[in-house]
């Protein structure tokens, strides 16, 4: 993949979802693409209705080396899909469409390298993968799976958003198309450890441990601004959705036990959800009401505010392949709880905070408290783990830092050894 006397690469881009100013998905597709753009030149096929927002952003902040290309299906081909509702079946036909936009550039430009970035799901396809040059996929995630011994307590609408979920999954997988993907891809990048397993079965040559998850170096100063908390007492926090699979009843559960030993504490969830007076019941009923603060969606500004004001985060998710949040509180100093699956399983060391094994719920549930006890009765710990948090963020969740390793990635030749890991070097693997 190596250009002769260091010129950059010409790059095509998938980035279906691309948004500036976004999380998720479209910040991904955003962040990517301008990290791709400071060393090589860039063709970016993306959806048209990112145009408006993309160009509002351009006209503060340039982009010389990117080239937009917004390709949409047809009106009469896209009338049925209403924001979510339908885009399996949506993503799948663009990038079809896709394919075809690739094919034409490739007649009047000698692409080096394609590299598809949204949307990040191994068990769907990119037909990209089908032209004559060398294909780079992901980073993709999809891999993860909320244990089953913790499906019994989910309600009705859970347990069949898992079971869908899981036979979305098994069906990707039994797709040709899907197979062929994997195989033609000279490097398959993978969000979580799940994945990566998922990704060697249906024949990834070459598999890396790789989060998507970055920030800015002028918000990590800003999260590193932060000063640790003073007063009295312990306070936890927990940031996202009130979904079933974001795990806030393990959490509340871990609290209501936790607080029995530790009176002077108290858990602040933010975000909103479906689930929000299902949990709100609960405290009630575990007799932590008192103590337990629902204080709904909030501003990006109020977020940081009330992160300042607590001393941990806990992040319960039972299957994330991101978990910003745990970035974030990171490199805002908080250690950080969580569970040993998915994103945040890559992203937090023993150093940084305290990963609990998802064994079943009560056992879950007990290791979550004892965790909580142990950072709650010693401040020096957490002070350390923050200070390592801060640390390993700048390292290796700088976007800065994820593009120097993303130009060694499009230089080297096959069969060279190649340093990766969930955003840090790991130990030698062979590109």
């Amino acid at each position: 993949m190596a250009r002769v006397n260091g010129v950059g690469l010409r790059v095509l881009v998938s980035a279906y979802a691309c948004e500036p100013g976004r999380g998720s998905e479209p910040g991904v597709g955003w962040h990517w693409v301008r990290e791709i753009a400071q060393s090589h030149e860039v063709w970016t096929i993306t959806r048209a209705n990112n145009r408006k927002a993309i160009e509002s952003a351009l006209a503060v902040e340039p982009l010389p080396n990117v080239h937009w290309v917004y390709f949409d299906l047809p009106g009469w081909a896209r009338f049925w899909k209403k924001g979510a509702r339908g885009i399996r079946l949506y993503y799948f036909l663009w990038q079809l469409g896709a394919f075809f936009v690739g094919r034409k550039l490739l007649r009047r430009i000698d692409l080096d390298l394609i590299h598809h970035l949204t949307l990040g799901t191994y068990w769907m396809p990119s037909f990209l993968s089908l032209l004559p040059v060398p294909f780079i996929w992901g980073p993709v995630g999809g891999g993860e799976s909320a244990p089953r011994s913790f499906r019994s307590s989910f309600r009705l609408r859970g347990k069949l958003y898992e079971l869908l979920r899981d036979v979305n999954r098994a069906l990707g997988e039994l797709n040709p198309l899907v197979r062929l993907t994997a195989r033609r891809a000279v490097v398959a990048l993978s969000k979580t450890e799940d994945t990566q397993k998922r990704l060697e079965t249906l024949g990834s040559p070459r598999v890396l441990l790789y989060s998507e998850v970055g920030l800015p170096a002028d918000e990590i100063d800003r999260l590193n601004s932060l000063p640790s908390r003073q007063g009295n007492g312990f306070r936890l926090v927990s940031l996202g959705r009130l979904i079933h699979w974001k795990g806030f009843e393990l959490g509340l559960k871990a609290f209501a036990q936790f607080h029995s030993q530790f009176p002077a504490s108290e858990y602040w969830l933010i975000g909103d959800g479906p689930e929000r007076k299902r949990l709100e019941s609960l405290v009630q009923k575990l007799g932590v009401a008192n103590s337990v603060r629902f204080l709904g969606s909030l501003s990006r500004a109020q977020v940081l505010e009330r992160l300042a004001e607590c001393d941990v985060l806990v992040h319960p998710s039972l299957h994330d392949s991101g978990g910003w949040a745990c970035v974030e509180a990171m490199a805002a100093g908080r250690p950080v709880i969580c569970l040993d699956l998915g994103g945040p399983a890559v992203q937090v060391t023993k150093e940084t905070g305290v990963k609990v094994p998802a064994g079943s719920p009560q056992q879950v549930v007990r290791d979550l408290a004892a965790a909580m006890n142990l950072l709650a009765a010693d401040r020096v710990r957490r002070e350390r783990m923050g200070t390592a948090a801060r640390k390993r963020v700048r390292e290796c969740f700088c976007w800065d830092k994820k593009a120097e390793w993303l130009n060694l990635l499009y230089s080297l030749k096959p069969g060279t050894p190649m340093r990766a890991g969930a955003g840090c070097p790991q130990p030698d693997v062979h590109v």
